[in-house]
């Protein structure tokens, strides 16, 4: 089996090293005969979408069968540098099992978004009651093998953006999915919907809209994470009452509380409502609201693969890495060209 060699400075070490690909795995041990990709370069284990829904906005067409759209937008992602996606919720479930044997990013899923009747996008939810959410979120779970994903405020027309499931029902069904080792994502994005999200110690707040400052520290006391979203925030603002809008603005306030926490920031871009492959705009927009270039690029890349469980670019580790002709971190801009991108230990042709 072929030997591939590339050297540069590795992210988020910061390390010159010389990196060798082996069997499918990263090595740092010369290989004599290895071919040689490229020196100079900067190397991360990839960008990561911590918030994509495949099924749905897919290059292949609403029209086209659900396989088909899902592995549509899987390969849009893998061709912006995306080597892993996370989809909390789908409509369909036919994202389960994709991944890089068939030449596509690594693919966490949830399973079917869980909301009330009529507190969803039509058509897209498993409509479940406050009694009846336990069961269905162990039933997601052990379908998805790892998240569930709960619906926590309405984010549609009509009702308007309020409570879905009561803070007892959330609470316990976030119990039972812990219990079961899983974890639980939910969309909130209401003060209090993201407080009860937080007494129930939700593994990751999607959007979160509102997040208060002053609930910062006890997201961080928990290990809990956040998904801005912000991708997503003039879509949201068309949906709500002019005197809502100006609360978006206000989410710097809470991104600087949050970084300076600890609080785990993930780039999401929410695909589905828009198009797929686009986190480096997520990444770019989180620098614009305040994180470093580091930090906003680790949100896109090793921070999102820790929370999936994935390695960075490490000894033995499958070899998952994008590499880049210049330093991302002076330049978020050069996150549109990778050089080379590798998968699992397979070199991809160079992304278009």
């Amino acid at each position: 089996m072929s030997a591939w060699h590339l050297q540069g400075r590795v992210l988020p070490d910061d390390a010159d090293r010389d990196v060798y690909v082996v069997d499918r795995r990263i090595s740092f041990t010369p290989v004599a005969d290895a071919t040689t990709l490229g020196t100079g370069l900067v190397l991360v284990p990839g960008l990561a979408d911590a918030h994509a829904h495949l099924s749905l906005a897919s290059p292949a067409g609403d029209d086209a069968p659900a396989g088909e759209r899902v592995r549509a937008s899987a390969r849009a992602h893998l061709e912006a540098g995306v080597l892993a996606v996370r989809e909390p919720g789908s409509p369909d479930r036919a994202s389960r099992g994709l991944g890089p044997d068939a030449g596509l990013p690594r693919v966490t899923t949830a399973g079917r978004f869980l909301a009330p009747a009529g507190r969803y996008f039509p058509g897209l939810a498993r409509e479940v009651n406050d009694g009846e959410l336990v069961e269905a979120a162990l039933e997601e779970l052990a379908w998805s093998g790892g998240w569930v994903k709960l619906i926590g405020d309405s984010p549609i027309p009509g009702p308007g953006m309020t409570r879905t499931f009561s803070e007892a029902a959330v609470v316990a069904a976030t119990r039972a999915v812990h219990a079961a080792g899983g974890r639980v994502a939910m969309h909130c994005a209401l003060p209090d919907v993201i407080q009860s999200a937080i007494e129930a110690r939700i593994d990751t707040l999607e959007h979160a809209t509102f997040l208060q400052a002053d609930q910062v520290p006890s997201l961080a006391a928990y290990g809990g994470s956040w998904v801005p979203t912000l991708s997503i925030n003039e879509a949201i603002r068309g949906m709500l009452p002019s005197t809502m809008g100006e609360l978006i603005d206000r989410m710097p306030l809470a991104l600087a509380a949050a970084a300076a926490a600890g609080v785990p920031i993930l780039a999401g871009t929410d695909a589905g409502m828009g198009p797929h492959g686009r986190v480096r705009h997520e990444i770019e927009l989180l620098a614009r609201y305040g994180l470093t270039p580091e930090q906003a690029l680790g949100a896109g890349s090793w921070r999102t693969r820790e929370l999936l469980g994935l390695p960075g670019i490490a000894e033995g580790a499958p070899a998952d890495l994008v590499a880049f002709d210049t330093d991302p971190r002076d330049d978020l801009g050069v996150l549109a060209a990778p050089r080379i991108r590798v998968l699992d230990g397979t070199v991809l042709s160079p992304a278009t």
